[in-house]
C-alpha cells in the first residue's frame, strides 16, 4: 500500500468487508478522537475496563478511538468499527511509543485502522529508521500516524509516507519548558504546509482548547487525560482547591 490507495481490512473480518483510507479519514474529519489509556498499576489498567471505557466515550460522541497495548488493542476493536488508532508503549524514555517494525506490525495485527509510532529525531531502537516503521504499516495494509514534537519532524514524517502527523509529543522531547496548553501554534504551522492530516494532540483540556485546535487548522482533535483519566481530574480538582494530592 502506498499510503495514498489501497484497502484496510474491516474489525473482526478474514478477508471480507473492506475500509478504504479515506473512508477512514472522512470519518475522522473534525472530529473528536478520545485516547483511552492507563498507567501500569492503576486500578483502571484493564484491558476489559479500556473496553468499557471506549463504549463510554463513543456514546457520548467520539468518532474515533487512541488505545495503547495488544489487549486493549483486541478488547476494543471487538466491541466497535469506529476508526482505531493503535500504539504499544515499551518502555517509559526515548523512543518508546511503538519504537520498531516488530512493535508496528503487532499493532497492526490487532485490527487497528492506523498505527501511531514516535516520529521525532531521536534514535530508535536497534538503529532502525522510520521509513522502516512507515513501509511495515502501509505493507500490512494501515495508515501510519507520526508523533512529532516539531514542525521540522513533521514535516520529514509527511515526506517519509506518514498518513496523519500528530502533535502529540510536543513540549515532551527536550529540556524545554513544559507548556500549559496545547500546541496551538504547531498545529497551524503544519497545518499551512503539510498535505496529510495534521491531528491535534497534547494538553486538550477544555472543549473551548478543541474548539481552538480545529480553527487552528486542525484535521481532528485527541483528547485524552480530560476525559478518561479520572486521577488526573481528582487530581486537578484536590490541588484547585489546596488540597494535598494523593
Amino acid at each position: 500500500m502506498s499510503g495514498t490507495d489501497g484497502l484496510l481490512p474491516g474489525p473482526g473480518s478474514a478477508g471480507g468487508g473492506h475500509r478504504s483510507r479515506d473512508g477512514i479519514l472522512e470519518r475522522l474529519r473534525g472530529q473528536l478522537i478520545v485516547s483511552c489509556q492507563a498507567y501500569p498499576g492503576e486500578p483502571l489498567r484493564d484491558p476489559l475496563i479500556m473496553r468499557q471505557m471506549s463504549l463510554a466515550v463513543l456514546a457520548g460522541g467520539a468518532a474515533g478511538l487512541r488505545a495503547q497495548g495488544l489487549d486493549d488493542l483486541r478488547a476494543i476493536r471487538a466491541v466497535t468499527d469506529v476508526p482505531l488508532i493503535g500504539l504499544w508503549k515499551d518502555g517509559t524514555s526515548g523512543v518508546y511509543i511503538t519504537p520498531t517494525v516488530r512493535h508496528a506490525r503487532e499493532v497492526a495485527a490487532t485490527g487497528a485502522d492506523i498505527v501511531a509510532a514516535d516520529a521525532t529525531f531521536r534514535p530508535r531502537p536497534g538503529g532502525e529508521r522510520l521509513e522502516q516503521t512507515v513501509a511495515a504499516v502501509h505493507q500490512d495494509d494501515r495508515l501510519f500516524m507520526a508523533d512529532v514534537s516539531s514542525y521540522e519532524e513533521g514535516v520529514r514524517a509527511a515526506e517519509l509516507g506518514a498518513d496523519l502527523v500528530g502533535t502529540t509529543l510536543s513540549g515532551h522531547v527536550g529540556d524545554a519548558p513544559h507548556p500549559e496548553g496545547p500546541d496551538l501554534e504547531l498545529v497551524a504551522r503544519l497545518a499551512a504546509v503539510l498535505s496529510v492530516p495534521v491531528v491535534a494532540e497534547g494538553r486538550i483540556h477544555t472543549p473551548a482548547q478543541a474548539r481552538a485546535a480545529l480553527d487552528a487548522g486542525a484535521f481532528a482533535v485527541v483528547v485524552g487525560t480530560a476525559i478518561t483519566h479520572p486521577t488526573s481530574l481528582t487530581r486537578w480538582f484536590a490541588e484547585g482547591m489546596g488540597r494535598p494530592a494523593g
